[in-house]
């Protein structure tokens, strides 16, 4: 049977019993949230040029051009798409680091995903974070 959202044969038949027991459920990843979050908008911020180079929470090195992010509680690796409420951009970045620390603010950007915002000049906008 094709998987409707990969098109590749599906391999395994003991994911029916997984199934069956409520272990695995139907439907495509990419569709769902990773974290069962429908989204939740507040305030967003991006790293300052001096955490270049630095070291994530995650173990790797901050880039400020990689489209990455800080969240304070979605696991490392997860995809979020960060829609910017007034101008109605949106990037999708991956999480890698914890934060951000600031009350209020519910995600710290890279420069890169920043600047695609169009939100390097204001240095904080009001954001809808959606997990992917």
């Amino acid at each position: 049977m094709e998987h409707a959202c990969t098109g590749t044969r599906r391999v395994a038949p003991a994911l029916a019993l997984l199934a069956a027991a409520g272990l695995v459920t139907g439907g495509c990843a990419a569709s769902r949230p990773a974290s069962g979050v429908a989204g939740e908008v507040g305030l967003a911020s991006y790293y300052s040029a001096a955490f270049h180079n630095g070291q994530t929470a995650s173990g790797e090195r901050y880039s400020k051009y990689a489209m990455t992010a800080a969240h304070r509680t979605l696991p490392f690796g997860t995809r979020v798409r960060v829609t910017h409420l007034e101008s109605g951009l949106h990037v999708e970045v991956r999480v890698n680091d914890r934060g951000p620390f600031v009350k209020g603010r519910i995600i710290d950007l890279s420069y890169a995903a920043a600047r695609k915002l169009g939100m390097v000049r204001e240095g904080v906008a009001k954001v809808r974070v959606e997990p992917l």
